[in-house]
């Protein structure tokens, strides 16, 4: 059944009204226009709503009987496209956003603050999940936007590169390497290592650079994430590989990150969303906070290297 919205309208707003000629103004339509949408209306039904004379109009006891849930179609009709209009011009409403848990813990939250002053009262669900889970929950329509560092690619996956993520040797101000402006792979052939779990990408690069030169590690104990790994470090547990983003300067008292070379090895984060699908509008406004932030940081990055060259 087809719905005819503007004849419904233009009852509506007739028989409130009283008379087409006001009806028309309100409507800025002209009144021949109103008069069509409403016999329209009625030739599809097969009833008169209203009674024409030459000085007034008036209601049928059909018309005063439909009047009510007629004005209601209207009223949540017009109420739903203004929720949508609102949406689309201040990018109002709620998404989930689907982030490693190495840049939730410094990244994120700048970012949230910044798109709370942008977009006030929007809400964002937040899950922090493996590289792997990030990417599943954007195929899978769970999540709008992910933040997942480089993987396997995917057909349905738009990845825009943010940042290099290079790993760094973690250790405590007690530790023998602890003076190192830097320190090699092959520093690591002693170190006590605390490792994350292998379904990390951590992992996975560390385990291939410390095959790539021969090295073994012992790890005596395993953890699921970076920021356990962190706080066993700063409890004087051991020392440990993490990318550079999980821990800050100053983070952590007692605490230093060292560069680690011989090679650099490099995690790309990226911005990740649906290749066939349109992000909501609040989707899209933090994305491109997001990108405006990444622009900002590259440009401050650039210059720092040319002043200092």
């Amino acid at each position: 059944m087809k719905i005819d919205f503007d004849g419904i309208q233009a009852f509506v707003v007739t028989a409130e009204l009283g008379g087409f000629n006001k009806a028309a103004e309100q409507l800025h339509i002209t009144q021949t226009a109103l008069t069509r949408r409403v016999q329209k209306l009625e030739a599809y039904l097969g009833l008169k709503l209203l009674d024409r004379t030459t000085r007034r109009v008036e209601m049928t006891a059909v018309g005063r009987d439909f009047l009510p849930q007629a004005r209601a179609i209207v009223n949540e009709m017009t109420s739903a496209v203004g929720r949508l209009k609102d949406m689309s011009q201040h990018a109002k409403g709620n998404f989930t956003l689907a982030c490693v848990p190495s840049m939730a813990a410094h990244m994120l939250p700048q970012l949230i603050r910044q798109y709370a002053d942008v977009c006030p009262g929007n809400r964002i669900r937040l899950l922090d999940a493996a590289s792997y889970e990030v990417r599943q929950a954007v195929l899978n329509h769970q999540a709008e936007i992910g933040i997942a560092v480089n993987g396997e690619t995917h057909p349905d996956l738009v990845e825009t590169p943010l940042f290099d993520d290079p790993l760094v040797f973690i250790c405590r101000d007690t530790h023998p390497l602890q003076g190192k402006d830097s320190v090699t792979w092959a520093d690591m052939r002693d170190a006590d290592l605390i490792v994350v779990s292998n379904f990390m990408a951590t992992r996975v690069f560390m385990d291939y650079q410390l095959a790539k030169h021969g090295i073994r590690l012992n790890g005596s104990y395993e953890v699921q994430h970076h920021a356990t790994a962190i706080n066993l470090v700063a409890a004087g547990v051991g020392c440990a590989i993490l990318p550079s983003s999980t821990l800050l300067e100053g983070d952590r008292s007692h605490v230093r990150k060292i560069t680690l070379t011989g090679p650099v090895v490099k995690r790309k984060v990226a911005l990740l969303h649906h290749k066939n699908t349109s992000l909501s509008p609040a989707a899209q406004a933090f994305y491109e906070l997001i990108q405006k932030a990444h622009l900002k940081t590259k440009t401050s990055k650039t210059q720092l290297m040319r002043k200092t060259k």
